[in-house]
């Protein structure tokens, strides 16, 4: 098992990348010049300028804090973490079904091996049989 030390040693190191979390670009679908075709245009285009606004003023879109980035990074590494344990355990899990299916064909390959043999030796029976009675016809 790995030392707390290590484990501190990465989440110091997850801090000390660069983010480009806080830059936003934002595309306007409004057109930007050339004659209006009626008013409802122009009141549509208002519209769509004020509820873009209201997107990039939301406090979703605002900047993060110290510690809201660090929580983040926190929480990424901690679902990294279990994802990776449950990762193993299903690893675990196939190779335990792998040894139990084996067993299990290993089991049918013995029942249908039996009854092959015992289908030969039916076999060897009735040949034997069959040359008996042609020899007695003779």
């Amino acid at each position: 098992m790995r030392t707390p030390r290590n484990w501190f040693n990465r989440v110091r190191r997850k801090f000390l990348r660069t983010s480009h979390k806080n830059i936003v670009i934002f595309h306007s679908n409004a057109p930007c010049s050339g004659p209006q075709t009626s008013g409802v245009a122009s009141h549509v285009t208002e519209e769509i300028l004020n509820f873009q606004d209201l997107i990039i003023s939301s406090p979703s879109r605002k900047e993060l804090t110290g510690e809201d980035d660090a929580a983040i990074k926190i929480q990424a590494n901690f679902r990294g973490h279990l994802a990776r344990r449950a990762y193993r355990a299903l690893r675990s899990l196939v190779k335990l079904q792998a040894l139990a299916r084996g067993a299990y064909v290993r089991k049918q390959a013995r029942v249908a091996q039996h009854c092959m043999h015992a289908l030969v030796r039916l076999q060897v029976r009735v040949r034997a049989r069959q040359l008996l009675s042609r020899c007695s016809d003779d």
